[in-house]
């Protein structure tokens, strides 16, 4: 039988990769996307060219209502969410003095919030089966923090914090809880880099190339696998070695 898969901001980078990944492998894919429903409809066009099965949900993972919507409608297609990917989120790249209140409670909201509302609202239907998987999307700047990225690299810290205590929380309902923290990908999350920023960071890579969303997606796939039947509570860095 097909497992469902929700994939929080999926209609562009890290997120598009997973619904589109996932769904070449046979996952019936929900995902999460705010505003931009011309990449939501080109994504559910591009899974389903490759035969996916894809539901887009507009939803803000900040808002505790439409989280609850968001699944209910899953649950209502799919009868339930097998495995969550929570993958959305905002960033800031501004000094810590120079970043207003609510810039630093919106990002808090998406990136941290957010994960927690879209696990508490996928758990239940997880624990009632004795068997689930979430796999959190954090950053290298969550291990290690980033230099004018201090409101980002706090929240991601948290998503890293949340993992570890969430999969020793749920493990004996079976449930596994992982976390991916990337290095530098080339998304539009990055796309604010200068050309010399970019190459200053392949060159600070030992693998001396950037990430690309697939790597990403690749690695939440086989966390979500049988093949990591035994991982969990775990920080996977795809970084190319640049944090190790």
């Amino acid at each position: 039988m097909s497992k469902t898969v929700c994939i929080t901001g999926g209609s562009r980078g890290i997120g598009q990769a997973a619904v589109l990944t996932f769904a070449a492998a046979g996952y019936r894919v929900a995902f999460s996307y705010l505003r931009d429903a011309a990449a939501a409809e080109e994504t559910v066009r591009q899974a389903a060219a490759q035969g996916g099965t894809v539901l887009p949900v507009r939803a803000d993972v900040a808002d505790a209502g439409q989280v609850e919507a968001l699944f209910r409608q899953i649950h209502s297609s799919f009868g339930g969410t097998d495995i969550l990917v929570n993958n959305a989120g905002v960033a800031s790249q501004k000094l810590l003095m120079d970043l207003s209140e609510a810039e630093w409670d919106r990002l808090m909201d998406v990136d941290l919030k957010g994960v927690f509302l879209c696990c508490r609202a996928a758990l239940p239907y997880m624990v009632s089966k004795k068997h689930g998987v979430i796999i959190n999307i954090s950053s290298m700047w969550g291990q290690t923090g980033g230099s004018c990225e201090a409101a980002y690299s706090a929240a991601k810290a948290g998503v890293i914090g949340l993992t570890k205590a969430l999969a020793k929380e749920m493990g004996p309902s079976h449930i596994r809880v992982n976390c991916i923290a990337p290095g530098v990908i080339a998304t539009d999350m990055n796309a604010a880099l200068t050309p010399a920023d970019l190459d200053a960071l392949r060159e600070e890579t030992p693998l001396q190339a950037l990430g690309r969303p697939e790597d990403v997606a690749r690695a939440a796939l086989f966390l979500a696998s049988s093949d990591a039947a035994f991982i969990t509570g775990q920080v996977l860095g795809v970084n190319g070695g640049i944090v190790m």
